[in-house]
């Protein structure tokens, strides 16, 4: 059946999802039009245990509706189908959300109000799960950035069994896991094709809640090969919204942050297994104080990168593992800058960003200064004011263009009393971690 578009739909359909032999099958479609079918696959995996069988149904169910964000988005219809029987309202719930929220960016730049179509039908309420007797032990998320690789590190001082687990084939991320010394589980991710020839037919495409995906994969996995804990790194900055639009706040890193990780823990361990844990172990932690961290082991060096350009589908890479124009760019440079001597920075980066005129109104949108934050996993704009008058006061670095221009242009509009670095390094005591890891937590403080 040839593809239409999908903007003319009515209704999206969640077909079915199936699991064979490590192969997980997705199945969505517009209206009546050709399945979309996205396949996931478990290397390696084992034969699930029949104590752990309907908690994989329901972990499998959750994947199939959470990962049809990728596929409504190309159309979003009005009409939303969910073929294998009604949601409960908790379901409905964490799905309504997801999709209006972590969908927002995407309706801020094509200008929809998502509200007039996004609605998850559902009919009554959903027993509790009693607990299977997981191996108490943890999945790590690693994305090749600097936050999960401290996670690791904590982790591993902890003395916590832990596997590295990520989605996809990015040889920088393989080579993380390795540095790691952990075990690592590859989980490959392959999207339906007809997404792409959509998207070349000029469907709707944007920013999609790519957090929220993996967890869900991960959920999957911890189900079938036995882990009691998703562990990821999301601080607390990732909470901020980016701006306002359509009456609700537009944060790019929705999917990262405390409502939604709330959200998805309670419905796993509500519906999947009493004691899977879903949580982020730097939760309590502003970026730079993830930073800082970073900053006390420098094996990773070498091998992490935090350029999202890194991870395109599609698209040109950059040459090495920073293109230095990026927001993700400027701001690891700037946020490691007060914490690393500038010799250890300039060799990761293998140039100076904050001595290029060229940058200077990058780093403008990460200070919030005549800009908004851009819509990337970057940290407050306080945190990126304070680090920048942090390195105003240093004879290193103050000579450097953007420091410099910042002396003079933007300083003055500022309150000083605002620029303390100390403040923003103090931990919070919020975070959703298991009894176990709660200690790593609690020694934030």
């Amino acid at each position: 059946m040839p593809l239409s578009d999908p903007r003319q739909s009515s209704a999206f359909r969640f077909v079915r999802a199936d699991y064979a032999e490590g192969e997980a099958r997705l199945v969505y479609a517009f209206d009546h039009g050709p399945e979309l079918v996205e396949r996931i696959v478990f290397p390696d995996a084992p034969e699930l245990p029949l104590e752990r069988r309907q908690a994989f149904a329901q972990a499998l169910k959750l994947l199939h509706l959470i990962a049809g964000v990728s596929y409504y988005k190309a159309g979003v219809p009005a009409q939303i189908l969910v073929e294998n029987g009604p949601l409960d309202a908790t379901t409905a719930q964490l799905l309504q959300a997801l999709y209006l929220h972590g969908l927002g960016e995407f309706a801020y730049q094509n200008k929809l109000d998502l509200r007039e179509h996004i609605h998850f039908p559902h009919a009554g309420l959903h027993e509790p799960v009693p607990a299977l007797g997981l191996p108490a032990r943890s999945l790590v998320p690693i994305g090749g950035g600097k936050d999960s690789l401290v996670t690791v590190e904590l982790l591993k001082q902890a003395g916590e069994s832990a596997t590295a687990a990520w989605v996809g084939n990015s040889p920088l991320i393989a080579a993380c896991v390795v540095q790691t010394g952990l075990p690592g589980l590859n989980i490959s991710r392959q999207l339906a094709p007809e997404l792409f020839e959509y998207n070349k037919a000029g469907a709707w495409n944007g920013h999609i809640p790519v957090t929220a995906i993996n967890s869900a994969i991960l959920a999957v996995a911890a189900v079938l090969y036995g882990y009691d804990s998703i562990v990821f790194s999301n601080e607390r900055s990732a909470s901020s919204a980016t701006l306002e639009y359509a009456g609700f706040a537009v944060n790019h890193q929705w999917s990262k942050g405390w409502e939604f990780e709330q959200s998805l823990a309670a419905w796993l361990r509500s519906h999947v297994a009493a004691d899977l844990n879903y949580c982020s172990l730097l939760r309590p932690l502003s970026e730079l104080a993830v930073t800082r961290l970073f900053a006390r082991e420098s094996r990773y060096d070498g091998v992490f990168s935090s350029c999202n350009r890194n991870f395109r589908i599609l698209g040109p890479r950059p040459a090495d593992r920073w293109c230095g124009q990026c927001p993700k760019c400027h701001f690891v440079f700037l946020a490691l800058a007060p914490f690393l001597p500038k010799p250890r920075l300039l060799g990761i980066f293998g140039r100076n960003l904050l001595d290029d005129e060229s940058q200077m109104q990058g780093f403008d949108a990460l200070m919030e200064f005549r800009e908004h934050k851009p819509f990337e996993c970057v940290g407050e704009g306080r945190e990126s004011r304070a680090a920048m008058f942090a390195l105003s006061q240093r004879p290193e670095w103050r000579e450097d263009a953007v420091v410099a221009r910042f002396v003079a242009t933007v300083l003055p509009q500022l309150e000083r009393a605002e620029l303390a670095l100390e403040p923003l390094l103090q931990p919070s005591a919020v975070h959703g971690l298991p009894p176990r890891l709660g200690a790593i937590a609690d020694a934030f403080r």
